[in-house]
């Protein structure tokens, strides 16, 4: 009797050792079964946005400019290098990147030109205008305001891009808007439109300058000022850049057209620009392009600007 009943339990044991076994050979019985993404999470993860790829070819019959730059096969490009995802200068790469960037990338493409032909320059706000004039860069992607004022002295392509003013604070600062800036250091570039429009309009305010804005955004960290003004686009690569301890107010107070900056009256460049905008926008390498630099700030892409002809 022990006997049979030691061999019934050895067979029962050996039963449950079969199941388990199968179990773990059954693919529908593994978590989340085939194509879930359970586990793995590569069903649920977003994937960063891709970068475009340029077809680096010269327009046919260029003339002036354009000749001289294609002909020449390379062109030097000034830009900002300190405002993430629109022109910054990764420290690690020494490489450039952001949606600025990429608009002169496709400038440059239709000249026949490719990206590791660019020679791109930082130019502060300040210098933008004799940069042009002294032949220091090409043209200028670089976070560039049209006005009527800048039009006396340099020519626009554009706008590729409609920004607006607006503050940059601290996560517990009681700033909601311009209107309450009286008594409060704001710190601006030099230079800059949307620093003249504080020292302008808003008088009560103390305007503090420095020539690049990422010194104005250390200020603001280290508590030397209470705001940081300039375009919300590149507030929100900041606030991005120290989420949970910098935002950025939201409600714009002005309206900034980004322009490509040439020299004055080079109307071929000044076609040509314009015709190689309009071109990428009608291809989809624009809204490819702002998806993965400026949409990782958290926008999404506005209505995309009708071009001067």
């Amino acid at each position: 009797m022990k006997t049979k009943k030691l061999l019934l339990a050895l067979l029962a044991l050996a039963m449950l050792f079969t199941a388990a076994c199968g179990k773990d050979d059954d693919p529908e019985a593994t978590t989340g079964g085939s194509g879930s993404g359970s586990g793995s999470g590569s069903g649920t993860e977003e994937e960063t946005p891709e970068l475009p790829e340029y077809e680096v070819k010269a327009q046919a019959d260029l003339t002036g400019t354009p000749k001289e730059l294609a002909d020449a096969g390379k062109v030097k490009v000034g830009v900002k290098a300190d405002q993430p995802n629109l022109g910054f200068k990764d420290p690690t790469t020494n490489e450039f990147e952001g949606f600025d960037i990429e608009i002169a990338k496709m400038i440059a493409a239709d000249l026949g030109i490719a990206a590791d032909d660019i020679e791109f320059v930082e130019v502060p706000s300040k210098n933008r205008e004799t940069a042009l004039q002294n032949g220091e860069v090409d043209y200028i992607v670089g976070t560039y305001t049209i006005n009527d004022e800048r039009k006396k002295v340099v020519s626009f392509a554009g706008p590729y891009y409609v920004a607006g003013q607006d503050l940059l604070v601290t996560d517990d600062e009681e700033i909601t808007g311009p209107d309450a800036l009286a008594g409060k250091k704001v710190c601006s570039a030099t230079g800059s439109t949307p620093g003249k429009r504080i020292s302008e309009e808003y008088t009560e305010a103390e305007l503090v300058e420095f020539d690049v804005y990422s010194k104005c955004v250390d200020a603001l960290i280290n508590g030397q000022v209470d705001a940081v003004t300039t375009d919300d686009a590149i507030l929100k690569g900041y606030a991005a850049q120290y989420e949970g301890e910098l935002k950025v107010v939201g409600e714009t107070f002005s309206e900034e057209p980004y322009g490509v900056g040439l020299p004055l009256d080079d109307a071929e460049m000044q076609t040509f620009v314009t015709e190689s905008l309009r071109r990428h926008q009608e291809n989809g390498d624009y809204e490819k392009a702002y998806a993965a630099t400026l949409g990782l700030s958290g926008s999404d892409m506005p209505d995309i600007p009708e071009l001067d002809s």
